[in-house]
């Protein structure tokens, strides 16, 4: 529903940086790398930054409140909650407000975070599966949004199929994470958790879906390709190889 949000223009990533091998900077307080301006620069801690969270809010609630609101005044003001909120989104972008109102309604209920899931496997060489994204041309894990019906496995191993062509399972919870703590660019004008599921392929290979991916190929943890950092930056990918090396590693989560 939400997928042209997260690659929408209107909140773009940076030009793609050359490729940089993991562990060549420090971290900071917040887990990021690179505060000199790299691939894991720290993200989102702007005044604009503060005003698109109040908007995401504000959406929410007006979202709530024309699900459980009764009298036929306030589903009024509910209504022009949500307005102001698309308003205040369109502000901070370059997108209309009535386009940014019409997605934004598209969701129904009380309002939620979205679900992210990514799949990692590594190979016997502790290489990791990525595959080029059409949308930007940069290197993720293979995933997406999860789809209602499906548990989060099943998500996770279908995007793995459709992404990569590899058949696999997921046998480890390796991380349950908030976007915005976890600093994956652009800001998005919604709230999502992000689900890292370590999985195993079994052998078998088909061509991938030609609709999003590019190429497909394995990559040494050191020696990463440029990423697409809103679906996952280095660390995650450091902390995912550390679960494959220890599976008795506890789940993390913010």
């Amino acid at each position: 529903m939400f997928q042209y949000l997260l690659d929408s223009p209107a909140y773009p990533q940076d030009a793609a940086p050359a490729p940089r091998s993991v562990g060549d900077d420090g971290q900071h307080g917040c887990g990021c790398r690179d505060a000199d301006g790299g691939d894991n620069a720290q993200v989102g801690r702007t005044a604009a930054d503060a005003v698109r969270r109040i908007g995401i809010r504000l959406s929410a609630l007006a979202q709530d409140g024309l699900t459980y609101g009764a009298d036929d005044y306030d589903l009024d003001r509910y209504q022009q909650v949500g307005r102001l909120a698309a308003e205040l989104l369109s502000v901070l972008s370059s997108r209309p407000a009535g386009e940014l109102a019409v997605e934004l309604g598209r969701d129904t209920g009380y309002a939620t975070p979205k679900i992210d899931v990514r799949g990692v496997i590594f190979d016997d060489q502790e290489r990791v599966l990525l595959m080029r994204e059409k949308i930007d041309g940069r290197w993720s894990l293979p995933g997406g949004w999860a789809d209602p019906g499906d548990a989060p496995s099943a998500a996770v191993t279908r995007e793995i199929l459709e992404e990569t062509g590899y058949h696999s399972r997921a046998v480890k919870l390796i991380a349950c994470w908030d976007r915005e703590l976890q600093d994956n660019p652009p800001p998005l004008p919604v709230h999502v958790y992000k689900l890292f599921f370590l999985c195993r392929h079994d052998g078998t290979v088909q061509p991938p879906a030609a609709l999003e991916t590019l190429a497909v190929g394995w990559f040494d943890v050191h020696a990463l390709p440029p990423l697409s950092l809103g679906r996952v930056n280095h660390r995650q990918i450091e902390r995912a190889l550390a679960h494959h090396r220890d599976p008795s590693l506890p789940s993390e989560f913010d």
